[in-house]
């Protein structure tokens, strides 16, 4: 494991206290394990295992589409007796024998590169695969459910809805293909909510801001991952719009650690916006922040035209900055800010 992906586990279990009680001996599914996001949550678990839960060990299944990749994330816990890689697609109902006592679905393709090239495998997972998981909750009565949904499923909100609460809402055509991702996070959310009422599968959805950090990866097409990339190489960041879009942002460490406690603390059927409010920041303010990071490298911003990237849909929300307060009412705090997150991210790749 990367030593500044550790430092990170280990700050999340120190800050979860008491949390992780509630996985004494349980099983653990996480869909997408692959990715970012879910690589901590697996990582965490199998953390724990190696502390705090050491004798009352938690059972791990990594849920993965690419077999090869798994094998590279989790190699060091392949062939463990408390960790499964599952190679499978997660809109093909999984079969799963023993107990499943949580869900962590966080499968679903973020980058808005996929919008436009694969619109229909952006927004099935977040309903098939959603409705998949949901009906294995029920039949394995699990103890808990998190759906991670993003921010995107606001859609346009007006001036006095910024920043956004989880009771605010704007506006999405339903036709446009770009809608795909936020549309499809919609459609989860309300079978997580349906799931609850009809069947007592206690979902938890969390609304998740642009989350970075080690194990981005540099080809995923958001701009902040193109930053990232032009800092290792040393070259001038580029800014392919006028920068003004804002967005919310939020260190991977900070935000699975308030999924983790949206899911054992929060109420089921209830939304929570994971993000760090004082990471807020326009594209051009993010670009300058990460040209100076490192002053040795006499990194500049510069424009360089709109962007051409194939299958890219540009996102017609020009705000979208969300209030975290729900989730600080269950003791969560962001720990990173974004200079520090970054710099940690941009480091990690040099280890």
């Amino acid at each position: 494991m990367n030593h500044i992906v550790k430092e990170d586990v280990e700050a999340i279990i120190r800050s979860g206290g008491d949390l992780w009680e509630a996985f004494a001996g349980k099983s653990i599914l996480v869909t997408g394990a692959n990715g970012l996001v879910p690589y901590y949550f697996a990582a965490t678990v199998l953390e724990l295992n190696r502390g705090l839960l050491k004798g009352r060990e938690c059972s791990v299944m990594a849920l993965v589409r690419s077999r090869e990749r798994g094998e590279t994330r989790f190699k060091e816990h392949l062939g463990g007796r408390h960790f499964e890689l599952i190679v499978q697609d997660v809109n093909v109902p999984p079969e799963i024998p023993g107990p499943v006592d949580y869900i962590i679905h966080a499968a679903s393709q973020a980058s808005p590169k996929y919008y436009g090239s694969d619109p229909a495998g952006t927004m099935l997972p977040n309903v098939l695969g959603t409705l998949n998981l949901l009906r294995l909750a029920a039949s394995k009565k699990s103890r808990g459910f998190l759906f991670v949904s993003g921010g995107e499923v606001y859609g346009i909100v007006p001036e006095d809805k910024i920043p956004t609460k989880e009771t605010d809402y704007g506006w999405l055509d339903p036709v446009n293909v770009r809608s795909c991702y936020a549309e499809g996070k919609r459609a989860g959310e309300t079978l997580c909510s349906v799931w609850n009422k009809q069947y007592g599968v206690p979902a938890v959805i969390a609304r998740l801001a642009h989350t970075y950090g080690p194990g981005l990866r540099l080809d995923d097409g958001r701009v902040f991952a193109d930053f990232v990339r032009d800092v290792l190489a040393g070259k001038d960041i580029e800014l392919r719009s006028d920068g003004k879009a804002e967005r919310s942002f939020c260190y991977v460490a900070d935000a699975v650690l308030g999924m983790f406690i949206a899911m054992l603390k929060g109420t089921p059927a209830s939304a929570y916006n994971v993000c760090n409010d004082e990471a807020c920041i326009s594209v051009r303010g993010l670009a300058q922040i990460m040209a100076g990071l490192f002053p040795e490298k006499h990194i500049s911003v510069k424009f360089a035209g709109e962007s051409d990237l194939p299958g890219y849909l540009k996102s017609p929300i020009q705000r979208s900055c969300m209030d975290s307060s729900r989730l600080r009412a269950l003791g969560w705090r962001p720990m990173t800010g974004i200079e520090d997150g970054f710099r940690r991210t941009i480091r990690s790749f040099s280890l």
